[in-house]
């Protein structure tokens, strides 16, 4: 066994002799550096180029590698040499440096058709009854990032390039969400699509039924018809919902509604999609964005939070009388029109500041959400 360092030629005065001289006393340690600045890839794969072993671990440096975390992954490779496989990473405490299991238990690994990282529940039937010791490893998570992003395309170029050597007929469902990818040119792709031609790789389709076949639970590839969307409005205030494109943490407001308005303006977020997950999120159902209506409590302000998929807090209800229903603390959106405030209260058929209208409704969609198989 060996371990490789790779450094992507740093500044950091610590990254060069003083290193060199403190791993000096571990023979199994190797320093691999580059000769110019060539970011996470490059580096990991001239790794993997120098690697004199027959099976390659790749681990960032801010993590931490626990007792017999190895074997039951080799155990996998073992049986299938193609076999790719991940441990379950839990997450470093920055304080005291304690392990804390990641939100949601038994997750992997997914992605949704924008080509972000998600993570999902591992089903039933794959999770292990192995009786032996659980293999660890922590991973420390960063609390910003300490270089720039740069602008531009960049990314957009590189994602493209992924789902244009890998994605086969699926590329369609990313463009359908991301069209501006479409125009984005991506270079030469010969040598990768000859290299995945030469290892013989199996088709996407073959992935989409053999290895990720739960992803469409959770990430369609084709989006389902929404409950409901368009503008959220009061009946008693004839004010809307607006979000002022806020994130994480945003309280809900009221405002004037943009249609009643004598101009639109970017301050205002109006539109607002109930989707197929009973989440309610800010965008039209071709473009929502990432957060969803939240609430904690009967009595809490409606903010919004980073969508999890979950259902929990996250979980609403469009009723007959209009209201629109937490079930976890069991009270519905109400609001004051005089401060424009929105909050959760108990609920009330009479109170009209608790009866909201959906500017476009799917009934069929809509009475699917509210019966009882639904929930």
């Amino acid at each position: 066994m060996e371990i490789l360092s790779t450094q992507s030629k740093s500044r950091m005065q610590h990254l060069k002799d003083k290193l060199e001289e403190y791993m000096a006393r571990f023979p199994k340690v190797r320093i691999v550096r580059t000769k110019k600045r060539e970011g996470l890839i490059r580096t990991r794969l001239l790794g993997a180029t120098v690697a004199k072993g027959e099976v390659l671990t790749f681990l960032d440096s801010h993590c931490e590698a626990n007792v017999n975390w190895l074997p039951p992954l080799l155990d996998q490779i073992a049986q299938n040499h193609r076999t790719i496989v991940c441990p379950m990473i839990d997450v470093i405490d920055h304080n005291h440096f304690g392990y804390e299991a990641q939100a949601g238990d038994a997750m992997r690994g997914a992605f949704d058709w924008e080509m972000y990282y998600k993570r999902i529940p591992i089903p039933a039937e794959l999770q292990s009854t192995d009786p032996s010791d659980p293999f660890e490893v922590g991973h420390i998570y960063r609390k910003y990032v300490p270089y720039k992003v740069p602008s531009g395309t960049s990314l957009a170029r590189n994602l493209k390039r992924v789902a244009e050597t890998w994605m086969d007929e699926y590329t369609e469902y990313i463009y359908q969400r991301r069209p501006e990818y479409r125009h984005l040119s991506t270079g030469d792709l010969s040598a990768q699509k000859e290299l995945r031609k030469q290892l013989k790789c199996k088709d996407f389709k073959w992935f989409m039924a053999a290895v990720a076949w739960d992803l469409p639970k959770y990430y369609p590839p084709v989006e389902p018809l929404p409950a409901a969307w368009g503008e959220i409005r009061n009946v008693v205030a004839n004010l809307c919902i607006d979000s002022k494109h806020g994130s994480t943490g945003t309280e809900l407001r009221l405002d004037v509604c943009v249609k009643d308005g004598s101009e639109r303006t970017w301050s205002h977020e109006q539109i607002f999609t109930f989707g197929w997950r009973e989440d309610l999120r800010p965008g039209d159902p071709l473009h929502t964005r990432k957060f969803c209506f939240d609430a904690i409590s009967h009595s809490s302000p409606v903010t919004l939070y980073d969508c999890h998929g979950m259902k929990g807090n996250q979980l609403w209800l469009y009723r007959k009388d209009k209201t629109l229903y937490h079930p976890v603390s069991n009270s519905c959106i109400d609001c004051s029109p005089g401060d424009k405030k929105i909050f959760m209260h108990r609920c009330d058929p009479l109170s009209e500041t608790q009866q909201w209208i959906f500017q476009h409704i799917n009934a069929t969609v809509l009475e699917k959400f509210n019966s009882p198989a639904s929930s």
